[in-house]
C-alpha cells in the first residue's frame, strides 16, 4: 500500500537539506563571513515556493481536509498546531526577506533564519512522527491514491514544469558554497 504521507515525507528530506544549508549561511553571517545577498534571496525563494507554497499547500489544501473528514479535529488537535506553525514560519520568512531590504543587517537575517530552522525541524518531526502516522492509519487506500494523484497535479500547477529540478540544482549550488 502506498501512502500519501510518503510523498510529503520525501519532500521533508529536501526541506531538511535546505534547512542545513540555511543554518550554515546564518552561522557564516553570525561569524561576519561573506554570504552573498543573491544567495540569501535564492534560499528565500526555495523556502517560499517549495517548502511553503508547494509542500504546505498540499498539506493545508488537500491532506488536512481529508484528515478532518476522517475525524481528526482541526482546532485543538495536531492539524491546528501544524497550521499555527505554518503561519509562524511564514512570518519568519517575511523577517528574513525584510532583513535583505534597504540596509542589509546580517544579524537580523541570521536570527530569523535560525528561528525558522528550529521551528521547521521540530515541525517536520511532529508531522513525521504523529500527524502522518494518523493519516496512514485513518485514510483508506482509495483516498490515499486520490491524494497522491492530487498532489502531483497540485505540484504541477503551483510550481510548473521543471521547477522542482531547478530548485534542487539551486540547493546544490548553495550547498557547494556554504554547506560544511
Amino acid at each position: 500500500m502506498k501512502f500519501a504521507s510518503e510523498d510529503l515525507r520525501h519532500e521533508h528530506e529536501g526541506i531538511l537539506y535546505g534547512l542545513e544549508i540555511l543554518e550554515d549561511m546564518a552561522d557564516r553571517l553570525n561569524d561576519a563571513l561573506l554570504v552573498e545577498v543573491e544567495d540569501l534571496e535564492s534560499m528565500i525563494h526555495f523556502l517560499k515556493l517549495f517548502a511553503d507554497k508547494c509542500h504546505h499547500g498540499k498539506e493545508e489544501g488537500l491532506l488536512f481536509p481529508s484528515l478532518e473528514k476522517a475525524g481528526i479535529p482541526r482546532e485543538g488537535g495536531p492539524i491546528g498546531v501544524m497550521l499555527a506553525e505554518h503561519v509562524e514560519g511564514r512570518a519568519l520568512i517575511a523577517r528574513m526577506s525584510a532583513a535583505l531590504e534597504g540596509n542589509f543587517v546580517p544579524q537580523k537575517f541570521a536570527e530569523a533564519a535560525i528561528q525558522y530552522v528550529q521551528l521547521l525541524r521540530a515541525h517536520i518531526d511532529k508531522e513525521n512522527q504523529v500527524l502522518f502516522v494518523m493519516a496512514d492509519q485513518r485514510l483508506p487506500q482509495v483516498e490515499q491514491e486520490q491524494l497522491l494523484e492530487t498532489f502531483e497535479s497540485f505540484e504541477a500547477e503551483v510550481m510548473g514544469p521543471g521547477v522542482h529540478e531547478k530548485l534542487h540544482h539551486q540547493l546544490e549550488h548553495l550547498a557547494k558554497k556554504y554547506h560544511s
